[in-house]
């Protein structure tokens, strides 16, 4: 084994201008597909994380049926206290979870007093929101230079940029939600508006905000309910696992019919981008095999002009009776 090892060396160094051509070439090979890798990989976690530490969260909870009409923002699919209390239990008693949060989706009509438009709004508990949803504070701006302690305090709200420029509403104005509850009855109730939201892409990241107390007031909820509970873990990495568990004790929670009352949802279900996700590691994959398939065939070829160039030697070996091996 030594022998063969002194023998490929004296190769090596024989034509020192092929070995150190081949060398880069596999260096500079190795530092692209590693190159590659950091920056898909990078931007992919920046991506996820704004789309989920920002309005998303991580995993959402809803009453079985309700992603499946998710577009029509349906009333009629609330979660009642008590079975709110059975989840949040279950929250609770998994050690994976880091927080969650309730929230009321609804559509309504805004006005200035002169004109009016309709509005998707996130109604919130502020300070659970800010727990699963960490970087919410940094798409919105408010009167001050600085973010408050609490994002939204009852009988406020914070609209959308693009809404809050074409209705010229300023921070600190006063606006008009009309709302349909899940009877049809309509409702409104004068807000203040306490600070705007630059819109991102995606799911929600076009909608307002305002305090959940507000929104079981403006649809007349006779006792609390909420739409959807928003989950945060504690690891990433773990999601699947944390999903699957949480799906599981969920499914032991059953309606009248006996079928399954609750539905749990990751990101990558609700999110559009979680395509550009997928495309992005079938393109490092890619990448990579790409790569090491160039510098395979640069090997091959070094192989391949070394055997060439000896065919003489070799044959000449022969000619004088060198047995082979």
């Amino acid at each position: 084994m030594i022998r063969i090892f002194k023998i490929a060396l004296r190769n090596l160094m024989r034509y020192k201008r092929r070995t150190l051509l081949t060398s880069l070439l596999i260096t500079l090979g190795l530092l692209m597909v590693i190159l590659f890798s950091g920056l898909a990989g990078s931007f992919k976690e920046v991506m996820i994380g704004q789309i989920t530490d920002s309005n998303l969260a991580q995993m959402q909870i809803h009453k079985k049926g309700y992603v499946s009409s998710i577009d029509t923002s349906p009333l009629n699919l609330t979660i009642n206290q008590k079975g709110y209390k059975k989840i949040e239990k279950v929250l609770k008693e998994n050690p994976d979870v880091e927080a969650y949060s309730p929230r009321i989706k609804l559509s309504a009509m805004l006005s200035n007093y002169t004109e009016t438009t309709n509005v998707r709004l996130n109604a919130i508990e502020p300070k659970k929101e800010t727990n699963v949803c960490p970087n919410i504070s940094e798409r919105m701006k408010f009167s001050g230079s600085e973010i408050p302690d609490i994002l939204l305090k009852p009988g406020e709200i914070i609209i959308p940029e693009k809404l809050a420029a074409g209705l010229k509403i300023k921070i600190g104005g006063s606006v008009v939600l009309v709302a349909n509850n899940k009877d049809g009855s309509v409702n409104g109730l004068n807000f203040k508006v306490a600070g705007i939201i630059e819109s991102i892409l995606g799911p929600q990241g076009k909608e307002g905000y305002m305090h959940i107390k507000d929104a079981q007031s403006l649809l007349r909820m006779e006792e609390p309910e909420v739409i959807e509970i928003a989950l945060r873990i504690k690891e990433f990495d773990k999601l699947d696992d944390v999903y699957t568990d949480v799906k599981s004790t969920l499914a032991n929670f059953k309606n009248e019919k006996g079928k399954a009352a609750f539905e749990i949802h990751t990101w990558e279900e609700l999110s559009p981008f979680s395509n550009i996700a997928k495309m992005i590691d079938i393109m490092t994959i890619s990448m990579k095999i790409i790569m090491i398939a160039i510098v395979l065939i640069s090997i091959l070829n070094v192989m391949m002009m070394s055997v060439y160039e000896r065919v003489r030697e070799i044959g000449t070996m022969s000619a004088i009776g060198t047995a082979p091996g």
